[in-house]
This record gives structure tokens, sequence and C-alpha cells, in this order.
């Protein structure tokens, strides 16, 4: 069984920060157990895009208030507390924040924590063998 608190990630390396957004990454690829769980804040009045090409994102909102586009098809939805939308199909997708946003996120495949946006807001795939 693993116990961890937000406390022993946050200012440790598990703990990413941008000009956008902050993300604890509370569960990675390193406990091998297929995804990875993150609490993320996005920051209010920003906008981010997104496009996880090589994994599968759910985010449930727990705070906050702002919008998601579908990069798609243009269509826009609500975020609020309770919200959850899922990246199920490598969604391209911009985040636009009314009232700072905290939420949790899942990843599949696991993130490992070394992970940097690319110009085109992906997360390459790495794995803990890399």
């Amino acid at each position: 069984m693993l116990v961890r608190t937000l406390d022993e990630v946050t200012d440790t390396d598990s703990d990413i920060k941008s000009e956008n957004w902050r993300s604890k990454r509370i569960i990675l690829a390193k406990e091998g157990v297929g995804f990875s769980v993150h609490e993320t804040t996005l920051y209010e009045g920003t906008e981010s895009y997104f496009w996880y090409a090589n994994h599968i994102e759910a985010v449930f909102i727990t705070h906050g208030e702002g919008e998601i586009e579908d990069m798609a098809t243009g269509e826009v939805h609500p975020l609020a507390p309770g919200s959850l939308y899922l990246l199920d199909k490598h969604d391209k997708h911009k985040v636009r924040v009314r009232k700072e946003i905290r939420c949790v996120c899942v990843f599949n495949p696991p993130v490992t924590g070394r992970e940097i946006h690319d110009e085109d807001g992906v997360y390459p795939l790495v794995t803990e063998d890399a």
C-alpha cells in the first residue's frame, strides 16, 4: 500500500510549475501501476493549449471555473467542480480559466515526471527505462 500526501511532493522534483499551471505528480510511472495521478492548478485568466498525442488523460475538476474547447470541432464545454473530461482520442484542446481551477488528472500510460510539453503541447512518450 502506498499513502502519499500533497505536502510530500510540494516543492520537490514531482512539483512542476509553468507560467499557466502547476502540477503536483502524486503517483508516477515508477510506482508500476499503469497510470499516474496529478493534482493540477490552472491559474486564473490563463489559456493553455494541450495535445496528449501519446497519453489518455482524465481530468476531474474540484475547484474553480472555466471552459475546455475541442480544437477539432470547436465545441466548448463549461468546467466547474464536479465536471470530468476524458481525452480518449488524444484530443487537441484549449483550457480557459475564469476562476483558478484545481483538478485531479490521471494519465495512461503513466508519466515519469521528466516530460516537458513540446511546441505542439505534446508530452513525449518517456518510459522509466529511458
